[in-house]
């Protein structure tokens, strides 16, 4: 075997290639952190965190005072009120973390658009109440009215959503508030049939898919029904061979939101 000497320009080759392999290093620990921050910051500004007030916020009984926020890129300019949308999370979702609002419904879309025809409030309900129980009515119109007095909020174009434990939120809100609201969607929820003539006409669209295991459909099935009979205004989207997960589908659905759209409490 040729044996080969080390000369003058190998050094400098390796001096080279070492400082590029440094500075490659160098570039991973601090500049590919800044960018993935950045492009997380970029993402997440579609939405911030809001806080209500004390003297509100003392009123509530199992709301966190913490909640999200998403405003359209044409709310800072605009000379008109814009409907609002209230998104009610399931039971898993409380506390105060309210990183775990955003991780599954409506407020993860709303991180990919530029210009949502809706205002939306992602609040955080407590855990002080069994899960069913855990979206007090009181406690969502203390936050709607805060809202319309802080935001340009058109009054006649208010929603309310919520998927599981926020189904039973949005059932009961309706039921005591029927006239806060131009439109409501349960998903995967249930509430108590006899409350449903307390509703009265206001639109109702409730989805449920047919498979679950956790809040079975027949709990939609009879709100429904009930408000139905009651002479109102409901109907039931049933997905089938759908468990639990009925929300992921329903909020990727531009009709749901064409839909609230044509709602209004002054039509």
């Amino acid at each position: 075997m040729n044996s080969r000497q080390i000369g003058p320009g190998d050094t400098a080759c390796r001096i080279f290639i070492n400082r590029k392999v440094i500075w490659s290093c160098l570039l991973s620990v601090f500049l590919v952190p800044i960018l993935i921050s950045s492009a997380e910051n970029a993402k997440s500004d579609h939405q911030s965190i809001q806080k209500l007030p004390a003297e509100i916020a003392a009123k509530t009984e199992n709301l966190n005072d913490q909640f999200w926020l998403y405003l359209p890129e044409r709310y800072a300019a605009s000379t008109e009120n814009l409907p609002l949308i209230i998104y009610l999370h399931g039971s898993s979702r409380r506390g105060r973390n309210l990183e775990e609002v955003k991780a599954n419904g409506l407020p993860p879309l709303l991180d990919l658009k530029d210009d949502f025809e809706f205002v939306v409030a992602s609040p955080q309900a407590l855990s002080n109440f069994p899960w069913q129980e855990s979206w007090r009515p009181r406690d969502l119109i203390l936050l709607l009215d805060y809202l319309l007095t802080a935001h340009k909020i058109d009054r006649n174009r208010v929603y309310l959503t919520g998927l599981s434990m926020g189904g039973y939120g949005t059932w009961a809100c309706i039921a005591e508030h029927p006239d806060r609201f131009a439109a409501a969607v349960p998903i995967c929820g249930g509430g108590h049939p006899d409350s449903a003539e307390a509703i009265g006409a206001l639109p109702v669209w409730a989805f449920h898919g047919d498979d679950d295991l956790v809040v079975p459909v027949e709990r939609s099935i009879e709100m429904v029904e009930a408000v139905k009979s009651s002479g109102g205004n409901a109907r039931l989207t049933r997905y089938p061979g759908v468990g639990h997960d009925s929300y992921t589908q329903t909020y990727a659905n531009p009709e749901l939101f064409r839909w609230l759209l044509e709602q209004s409490r002054n039509h």
